[in-house]
Parts: C-alpha cells; structure tokens; sequence
C-alpha cells in the first residue's frame, strides 16, 4: 500500500470522511503529483520541499485557479503531511512555511434604508397570502432570523408581554430577539386571519394556502418577488434581509457585540464582516462632507 493510499484509508475508516471528501483528497494529491511529474523534478509527493508546493500555487494561480480552490487543494496537502509526519513516514513538514493566496472577502449585499422604508407601501394583496406575505418580509428584516429560523417558528414562541420572539438557530441553540410594536400588529393581524380561513389550527406559525407548514423555496419565492418591487439588486433573497438587518443597525450606532448575539453567531469574526459596509458608508459621509478630503 502507498503511502497516499495508506492516508485514505485513514480518512475512510479513522476520520469517518464521506466519500466525496475522500475523492476530493485523492483528486488534490494526484494534481500536485503530476505537476511534480511535469516539471521533471523526479520527485515523489512526499520528497517535495517548501519551495515545489510554492512553485505548484503559482502554477495553479496562472491557471485560473481562484484563491478559494488553491487554498483548498494546500489544505489537502497539509493534512497529508500532517499524517506523514504523525506516522514518521516523513522527517519535515514543508507545509509550515507555506502561505496560500489571500482570498478577497465577499461583503454581504444588503438594501438600501429608504428602499426598505418602501416596503410599507407596497401591494402584497388582500386575503390570508397577502397578509403573510407581508408579516414574512417584516419579520426577517426586523429580526434578522435565517430562513430556516422563521420557517420553523411556533406560534407560542412569541411572547406578548414582554414584546420577544424565541429562535431556536443552528445546534440547537436557542436565542431572545426583541420585537416592535409594528410587528406586533402585524402577528396579531396574520394570526387573526389565519384563524379564519382554516377550521384547524397548526402549531407551525406560517402555513401555506392549504394549511400546512410553509417550505424553503416557498419563502424564497415570498421574499424575491416582494423584494423585487423596491429594489433592483440581482441578488434577492432572505438572506438579503439577515444582512440588511446587521447594516442597518450597525449604521444606526448598534454595539457590534449587540449584534452579534442577535443575528445568533457564535464568534465576533462571523460579524465582524458588516463593519466593512458601515466603514464604507462612513467614507462617503467623510468625503462629501469635510472640506479637505
């Protein structure tokens, strides 16, 4: 057995990897393989030093590579040389010293505070659609729920007397969001005609026509189509509406640490990345209104 081959078997039957993650490996480790076979460098996966892997990053920049992909097949490599050195099949680990290409943060689009003031004005027609309709769009912007958060709400989730909404969000992790009075009316208004179009209740807060619990594409649907009456992002959709809550209350003077735990993220670097468009924003307020920028 090879030593690549011997690795896999590993992540197969110690690590527990899918399948896909393995053919991922594999496929990473036989490009890096024959790109040392292509430069005639004589050399095998394990022989390469600090200075192959680097000339293989550029190799895989010039070919078009994003610094996604790249810093993807170096993790790959570095587990691989990790193992090597763990089972003393290699002396050295020239993945110490390598640094992959940075990759360009992606900032989270979000729309603009008076398109959003328009969404009050908007037609989302009459009858029990129309007024969910409504209560979905103001609910993900007011609170900032994912979509699988506002899919799963119960009607008991929200209590009334002290104006709080309860989301359970990923691993299980329960979280408080504060709701306005708007909202408020906007809950009683749903449920009252939810009340009056179905002889059975559902537990679920948002049911479709039928009756029964609303889906993802169902919402994702809800969301563009409204969404598309007061903006013309190309990108629409509920989690649009998670990043126009951060934005926005950032841009309003929220602490970020407020935020944080609003929107549910388990570390500050995850939020972090709403500062970039608050900062901006800044920078256009500074350099239209200082005299000297």
């Amino acid at each position: 057995m090879s030593f690549k081959e011997s690795f896999l078997s590993y992540l197969q039957y110690e690590k527990r990897y899918s399948v896909h993650t393995i053919l991922s490996y594999d496929c990473d480790l036989t490009q890096f393989d024959e790109f040392l076979s292509r430069e005639e460098l004589g050399l095998e996966i394990e022989e390469a030093s600090f200075k192959d892997v680097r000339k293989w990053i550029v190799f895989l920049m010039n070919d078009g590579n994003s610094s996604r992909t790249v810093n993807r097949k170096l993790s790959s490599l570095k587990s691989y040389f990790k193992y090597l050195l763990r089972e003393s099949l290699v002396e050295s680990n020239p993945m110490d010293r390598v640094v992959g290409p940075k990759q360009a943060k992606k900032l989270p689009g979000f729309v603009g505070e008076h398109s959003m003031l328009l969404l009050r004005e908007i037609d989302f027609g009459g009858g029990f659609e129309g007024v969910r309709d409504r209560f979905i769009l103001e609910l993900f912007y007011q609170t900032g729920m994912r979509l699988s958060e506002l899919m799963n709400l119960k009607e008991n989730d929200f209590d009334r007397g002290t104006s709080l909404v309860k989301v359970l969000g990923k691993r299980n992790k329960e979280r408080i969001i504060p709701i306005s009075k708007s909202l408020e009316d906007l809950l009683d208004e749903y449920l009252d005609v939810k009340q009056k179009t179905f002889d059975r209740g559902n537990d679920f807060l948002f049911v479709t026509k039928k009756g029964v619990p609303v889906y993802e594409k169902l919402l994702y649907r809800v969301v563009v189509k409204h969404l598309s009456k007061i903006t013309t992002m190309t990108k629409r959709s509920p989690h649009v509406l998670r990043h126009t809550f951060a934005t926005h209350l950032l841009n309003n003077g929220a602490e970020l640490n407020a935020v944080k735990e609003l929107l549910g993220h388990s570390n500050l670097s995850a939020t972090q990345i709403y500062t970039h468009t608050s900062f901006e924003r800044l920078n256009n307020i500074y350099k239209q209104a200082h005299p000297r920028a």
